[in-house]
């Protein structure tokens, strides 16, 4: 997809990241969901575009609520199995072999770096690239920034939140159509250029 943004790593992902503190090389492709079957398997939920692209990375870095992990917050996680089922993706990952034990992993957020994700076009950009850049349109008016990314299956979609720099407090859903709406994105500036008007209702 010609300048169009790639949700290897999605929306989602980013907004329940708990990536690296230091350097946020990190970027959340999934979520450990309810056990399944007595053997130690689990529901997996993929943020992936496709929801089995997160099996190109069976070593994950999983990250847990501090409240229910208070002192094992962050552990590695290998994929040593897994089965595409009508309601999703299950997994079994490496020495989690029963209900138990499977169950602690429920909620864990499923990472892997930045450096992991294979590399893109030119005009190409993962969602977290995009995610935070302020977004000003053809007449110098600044909407926001951008919180988050949608998927409509038509075409991605902008989430704009308002911030104090903003003409009004509007949040503002504009696609993301390199053809048409997206003029420019500056990821050195943080800043995504767009053809639209102040007034439109989306």
């Amino acid at each position: 997809m010609n300048g169009s943004p790639a949700n290897e790593a999605s929306n989602e992902a980013s907004n329940e990241a708990s990536n690296d503190d230091s350097s946020g090389a990190w970027v959340v492709l999934g979520k450990v969901g309810k056990v399944h079957g007595i053997k130690g398997w689990v529901r997996v939920i993929s943020f992936t575009e496709a929801s089995d692209g997160i099996l190109d990375y069976p070593l994950l870095r999983a990250d847990f609520d501090a409240s229910v992990a208070p002192t094992s917050a962050t552990r590695q996680l290998e994929i040593d199995d897994y089965k595409q089922q009508p309601k999703g993706l299950i997994a079994h990952f490496k020495g989690i072999d029963n209900p138990e034990e499977a169950r602690l992993l429920n909620g864990a957020t499923l990472s892997v770096e930045r450096k992991a994700l294979p590399p893109l076009e030119s005009d190409e950009y993962y969602w977290y690239q995009l995610e935070g850049l302020t977004v000003i349109n053809q007449h110098e008016e600044c909407f926001g920034i951008i919180k988050s990314m949608l998927e409509t299956g038509a075409n991605d979609v902008m989430v704009v939140k308002a911030t104090q720099e903003s003409i009004d407090d509007r949040e503002r859903l504009i696609p993301y159509l390199s053809d048409s709406v997206v003029l420019k994105v500056d990821l050195d500036e943080r800043v995504i250029r767009v053809d639209w008007d102040a007034d439109f209702l989306a």
